[in-house]
């Protein structure tokens, strides 16, 4: 139940055009002071997630791991997507505060 809010709130932000997603935009939106929050599925390879973890480490930007590649996809009205950024502060703290809730979660 809770992952579904967290990504029904991905969903409303990119109705809004507020993320960007696929490894090569979310990098650019991190690198670029866009991004304010990554999301990367939790069925992506390690070598994607250690590329983000030390990426959002660098530049200082939460990280988190959630759902899997195809759920993100479909919050997104996409197909597959490994990672997405979230671009507007409003959204962002909103779904860190649901991820929070989630137990185990790493920033």
């Amino acid at each position: 139940m809770i992952k579904n809010k967290t990504l029904s709130l991905i969903g409303l932000a990119t109705k809004a055009g507020k993320t960007v997603s696929g490894e090569f935009s979310t990098e650019k939106s991190v690198k670029s002071g866009k991004g304010l929050l990554v999301i990367v599925a939790e069925d992506s390879s390690e070598n994607t997630k250690k590329k983000f973890k030390n990426m959002c480490s660098f530049y200082e930007v939460p990280l988190y791991f959630h759902a899997d590649k195809e759920n993100l996809g479909k919050a997104m009205g996409k197909e597959f997507r490994a990672s997405l950024a979230v671009q507007d502060e409003n959204f962002a703290r909103a779904i860190m505060k649901e991820m929070e809730k989630i137990p185990g979660q790493e920033v």
